[in-house]
């Protein structure tokens, strides 16, 4: 734990350095640039072609420098909010509620449609050609299996098929021959495929955009299990921030679709096939109370941070 806590404030370090004057606050809570952290994971290329002109159009509309800080896992995420390196940052449910307990954060943006945020579910997968066809077989044979998943603050990487396995008396730490992180859905779907691990963990939607993208085909992979519906992941900022300025952040969110449709429109193309009614919409904290309590009811659960 205190190697992963060094490994990630060298990161911080490095990411960060020379954005001190920048990312300071003014006696108004403005910064001289808004700093907005994204996950790149092992995409980071292809993650800043579809940031970049949301960036482009949240500067046009707020009057003032944005930058993106693309990052490769989560809790360097939930660390530039803490110490006060990132103003915003687009976060997992789960990374959301981690970072919640200590960090002055507030979810102000989530995909949504009809009024609803938009939801998503976590799949636990296998090789199309794995002689496992349940999780009764799981169960059966987790001795001899290698589990993998996705990030320690993923929710549907990780909490939730964790809480899951837990719930049929498959404690990952214990009952697998070897569990690990993969660092990405991506990573963790290539890992199964190839068959370096038996069993692994990840969104159906991160599925369905690899299919989409011929990354992988539909039946290399095997589905054994089905989440029920998470809700899709915030976009936060630190409650130190001008107030009018998060309002003009939010209302920018909210206007895309009007002001800036093909923005929005390749965005929701690149992350959800199913993009018909969709748009961003005002988040809550309370959405994610059953995150909270999924993570509540895992004994000993270990995170990153």
């Amino acid at each position: 734990m205190r190697a992963f806590i060094t490994a990630v404030s060298l990161f911080l370090a490095v990411t960060f350095s020379g954005c001190k004057n920048k990312t300071e606050l003014n006696d108004r809570g403005i910064p001289q640039t808004l700093t907005i952290a994204v996950l790149g994971g092992e995409s980071i290329g292809l993650v800043k072609k579809l940031y970049e002109p949301i960036r482009i159009y949240l500067q046009q509309k707020l009057g003032m420098p944005v930058e993106m800080i693309y990052l490769t896992d989560y809790a360097a995420a939930i660390e530039g909010l803490r110490a006060k390196k990132v103003h915003m940052a687009y976060m997992s449910p789960f990374s959301y509620v981690i970072a919640a307990k200590n960090t002055d954060i507030t979810p102000i943006i989530v995909l949504g449609g009809n009024g609803k945020p938009s939801m998503y579910t976590s799949n636990i997968i296998t090789r199309n050609e794995s002689s496992l066809n349940s999780m009764a077989d799981v169960k059966a044979h987790a001795k001899s299996l290698t589990l993998c998943f996705v990030d320690p603050e993923s929710a549907s990487g990780h909490l939730v098929p964790r809480a899951y396995l837990t719930s049929i008396g498959l404690n990952p730490d214990t009952a697998f021959k070897e569990t690990i992180f993969a660092g990405g859905h991506l990573a963790s779907v290539y890992t199964v495929k190839s068959g370096k691990v038996d069993i692994g963990c990840t969104a159906k939607l991160a599925l369905d955009i690899m299919v989409s993208k011929d990354l992988i085909k539909a039946d290399d992979i095997k589905i054994l299990w089905t989440s029920d519906p998470i809700v899709s992941d915030p976009i936060v900022v630190r409650n130190d921030l001008n107030k009018a300025l998060v309002k003009k952040i939010q209302n920018a969110y909210l206007d895309m679709g009007r002001d800036a449709p093909q923005v929005l429109h390749n965005y929701l193309k690149f992350l959800t096939m199913d993009k018909q009614n969709l748009s961003f919409m005002v988040a809550q904290d309370s959405f994610y109370n059953g995150v909270r309590k999924i993570a509540g009811g895992i004994k000993d659960l270990k995170l990153s941070n």
